[in-house]
């Protein structure tokens, strides 16, 4: 299964009729995805003096993220997108306020971090609706598989624009400026996404009585695409703290977001020519090792002495991270039970936002006692550990068998 397309086959997937607008709203929905925790870690950053703290309340929005990308998107599933995301948006929108204030208050950690959480758990998960709109839309496999590609090059983007926007909006006269124009961003963008024609015709699933307690994780190999996708995120975790640790230590803190958003042109650069012919071919191979050759390469991250020399290591450790996404989105298709699209999407990235999570916060206790090198070394290693349990469970990374309908959700 190679999933390789052609520009023709993404030019067919963009332009199928009724898909610009829902299209367009998933972009401004989901530019801030990666915008607005990074963006609430420099602003407590600011506010506290302490990496740690902010580690931990960055840490907390993405647990919540990991908790609510699944529940949303097994209720996408059931009831169809626009019910769930209005309502999500909504609860997003009063649980923002609720940290700006605290955060402004000066409230004890623990308090951030709880209502951190509830800002991840109620963020819409726009792009889990999106990609699973592609299999509604878009009837020819060659196109869908290039939909589904596309899917996954636009949310790498939006993971490391993001940062760059949230390193320049926290130099603003209010350190708070980048977190909330993320959450207006998010909450326009979703309720455009959810009231467009093309998703509020996707209405509930048909009754189908008795699924796997798991849902989509009920498969061991959705199981083994969690655990790579766990991995790229941890690695990503410990980068998104130790690059603004290491430009605050050279003496350009405003710089910390922007090289965070370096490896972007290599990302998307690399990406897009991946997806016209993925390596490994088979599935099972290209998950540990694209995810092997990654910790490698941010592993060196700790080799440079200079910034210059850091943005340009971010620049040959950046060409993993698409290639990687695509590979994810890919693999979807392969190991999800059938009718589980959402929900399979919100599995993934809710290992992603677990990695995060663990990365953030380890991340932030290395870089305050250690530096930022040995948080670069430290990703290498934990990538490198996690890639090689992939590697034992490639095995996995196939169709599944029909589930046995035995539990009752």
């Amino acid at each position: 299964m190679s999933q390789s397309v052609s520009l023709a086959d993404y030019r067919a997937a963009l332009t199928t009729p009724g898909s610009r607008r829902p299209l367009i709203a998933s972009l401004l929905a989901r530019l801030p995805i990666a915008m607005i925790g990074l963006s609430a870690l420099l602003y407590v950053q600011r506010e506290t003096g302490s990496f740690a703290a902010a580690g931990l309340v960055s840490a907390g929005s993405l647990v919540g993220v990991a908790v609510g990308s699944v529940v949303q998107g097994r209720l996408i599933d059931r009831f169809g997108p626009t019910r769930p995301l209005l309502v999500t948006i909504t609860l997003f929108a009063l649980a923002m306020a609720a940290l700006t204030l605290a955060i402004e208050a000066h409230a004890a950690t623990p308090l951030l971090v709880l209502l951190s959480g509830g800002i991840g758990i109620t963020e819409p998960m726009v792009g889990s609706a999106s990609r699973a709109l592609w299999g509604r839309l878009v009837a020819a496999e060659q196109a869908r598989n290039a939909a589904y590609s596309y899917e996954a090059i636009s949310m790498e983007v939006f993971f490391i624009l993001g940062p760059g926007l949230a390193g320049l909006l926290v130099a603003a006269p209010w350190p708070g400026t980048g977190m909330i124009a993320g959450a207006l961003c998010m909450i326009f963008g979703g309720t455009l996404f959810a009231l467009s024609p093309a998703v509020r015709a996707w209405g509930p699933a048909p009754a189908t009585g008795r699924r796997p307690l798991l849902g989509a994780l009920a498969g061991p190999g959705m199981r083994t695409l969690a655990l790579a996708a766990l991995g790229f995120g941890v690695v990503i975790g410990f980068v998104e703290v130790a690059v603004p640790a290491a430009a605050t230590e050279a003496g350009q803190p405003a710089l910390g977001g922007v090289l965070l958003s370096v490896w972007s042109v290599s990302s998307v650069a690399f990406g897009i020519a991946f997806s016209l012919r993925p390596w490994p071919r088979p599935m099972s191979l290209r998950l540990p090792v694209l995810l092997a050759a990654f910790a490698l390469l941010v592993a060196l991250l700790a080799l440079p002495s200079s910034l210059w020399g850091l943005a340009l290591a971010m620049l040959a450790a950046g060409a993993m991270i698409t290639p990687q996404s695509a590979t994810h989105s890919a693999a979807i298709e392969l190991v999800a039970p059938e009718g589980t699209a959402a929900e399979a999407f919100g599995w993934v990235l809710t290992a992603v936002t677990l990695g995060l999570a663990f990365g953030q916060s380890v991340s932030g206790y290395l870089v305050e006692h250690s530096g930022p090198s040995a948080s670069f070394l430290a990703a290498g290693a934990a990538g490198l550990v996690i890639a090689a349990l992939v590697w034992l469970l490639r095995s996995t990374v196939r169709k599944p068998a029909p589930a046995r309908e035995e539990v009752l959700v």
